[in-house]
C-alpha cells in the first residue's frame, strides 16, 4: 500500500511544532504546540490568555504588587475602622456606615479608594508595559506567531490575561479590607452595601484596564520595555500630579475669568474646567467613586450655591446612584477601548517575523 503524500507533511509539521516548543521555553508556543486541533479552533486567544495568566500569577511582580497594595489598604482601613469606632455615638444610624471604611481618611493616611485611584494605574502598567516588546527582546514573538494562531490572538490574549489578573487583585484586596472592617467594627454590610461595592469594583477594573491598554500600546509602539514603562508612568504622573494645573491653565486661556469676572464668566470657566478634567480617567474614577460609595451624593457635576440651597437632602438608592455616574462608566470604558484599539491596530500593522 502506497503512503499518502500528506503523511510526510504532517510528520514534518509535528516535528517543527515539537522543536518550536522545546526552543520556546516558557513561551505560550509550548501550549500551542501541544494543544489539540479542536482546542485551537475553539479559541486560540484563550490559550495565550491562560498561559499569560499563569505567568502573571506565579511571578514575583504579582507577589510584590499584592503585598504593597495589601499592606497599604490594610493599614488605611485599620485606622479608618478605629476612627469610625471612636465616632460611633455621633454616627449611629448613618446610612451605609460600612462603606465609610473605604472612603474615610484616617489621620495622615489616605482612604482606601484614594489609594486605589493613585496606585491602581501601577497594576495596569506593570502587567502591560512588556507584553509585546518583552517577547521581542526574548526573540519568542516570531516563533509564537509561527504556531497555528492569528496575530490578533496574541494581543487579545495578553490584554484579557492582564485584565483578569487585575480583577483578581482588586477583588482580593477589597475582600481583605471588608474582613478587617468586620473584625474591627463587628458591623456586617447590608445587601445594598455589597451591591455598591460590586459596582465600584467594575469601575475600578475598567479604570485600571485603561492603564493596562495604554501600557500595551506603549509596549507595541516602543521597542524597549524600559522605554514603554517610562512613557506609561510619565502619563500617569502628569495626569495625577499636574492634571488639575494643566486643566486650569487651559480653561483660563479659553474662557478667562479675571479678578473682576462676572458670575457668567466664572461659571463658564468652572464648567470648562470640569469638562476638560473629565478627559482624564482619574477624574472620572474619582467622581464615580464618590457617588457609588456614598448614597448621599446626588450629583458629581458643577453645582451653583443657589441650587444647593434649594435641594432637598435625601439618600439615593443604588439604581439612582448608577444613573448619576453612568456617563462616567461609559467614558472610562470608551477610553479603554480607544487605547486597546490603537494597540491592536499598531500591532496588526507591524512586521514581527524578522
Amino acid at each position: 500500500m502506497s503512503e499518502s503524500p500528506e503523511r510526510p507533511r504532517r510528520v514534518r509539521r509535528k516535528r517543527q511544532l515539537a522543536g518550536a516548543a522545546a526552543d520556546a521555553g516558557t513561551s505560550p508556543a509550548v501550549v500551542l504546540a501541544t494543544a489539540p486541533p479542536t482546542v485551537l479552533r475553539a479559541g486560540r486567544w484563550r490559550i495565550v490568555a491562560g498561559k499569560e495568566f499563569a505567568d502573571h500569577v506565579f511571578s514575583v511582580r504579582f507577589l510584590v504588587l499584592v503585598l504593597i497594595l495589601g499592606l497599604a489598604a490594610a493599614g488605611a482601613v485599620y485606622f479608618a475602622a478605629g476612627a469610625i469606632r471612636d465616632a460611633a455615638p455621633s454616627v449611629a444610624g448613618a446610612p451605609s456606615l460600612f462603606l465609610k471604611l473605604f472612603t474615610v481618611s484616617p489621620e495622615q493616611l489616605p482612604s482606601f479608594v484614594v489609594l486605589v485611584g493613585f496606585l491602581g494605574p501601577l497594576l495596569g502598567i506593570a502587567f502591560g508595559f512588556d507584553a509585546i516588546n518583552g517577547e521581542r527582546a526574548e526573540r519568542t514573538l516570531p516563533r509564537l506567531l509561527a504556531q497555528p494562531i492569528h496575530r490578533d490572538d496574541v494581543v487579545n490574549g495578553k490584554f484579557a490575561a492582564g485584565l483578569t489578573v487585575i480583577g483578581l487583585i482588586l477583588c482580593a484586596i477589597t475582600l481583605l479590607v471588608a474582613a478587617i472592617g468586620i473584625l474591627q467594627l463587628g458591623l456586617l454590610p447590608s445587601a445594598e452595601d455589597v451591591l455598591r461595592l460590586v459596582i465600584w469594583l467594575v469601575f475600578a477594573v475598567a479604570y485600571v484596564g485603561f492603564w493596562l491598554a495604554f501600557a500595551l500600546l506603549c509596549s507595541v509602539v516602543l521597542r524597549r520595555a524600559a522605554t514603554s514603562a517610562l512613557a506609561a508612568i510619565a502619563l500617569w504622573l502628569v495626569l495625577t500630579l499636574f492634571g488639575a494645573l494643566l486643566v486650569g491653565l487651559l480653561a483660563g486661556f479659553i474662557a478667562p475669568a479675571p479678578a473682576d469676572a462676572t458670575v457668567s464668566q466664572q461659571v463658564a470657566n468652572l464648567s470648562l474646567q470640569q469638562e476638560l478634567g473629565r478627559l482624564s480617567p482619574n477624574v472620572l474614577f474619582e467622581e464615580a467613586t464618590a457617588a457609588i460609595l456614598d448614597p448621599s451624593v446626588r450629583t458629581v457635576g458643577f453645582v451653583l450655591p443657589a441650587q444647593v440651597d434649594r435641594a432637598v437632602s435625601s439618600i439615593l438608592p443604588v439604581d439612582q446612584s448608577m444613573l448619576v455616574v453612568w456617563p462616567q462608566l461609559v467614558a472610562i470604558i470608551a477610553l479603554t477601548a480607544l487605547a486597546f484599539a490603537a494597540a491592536y491596530v499598531a500591532f496588526m500593522r507591524q512586521e514581527v517575523r524578522a
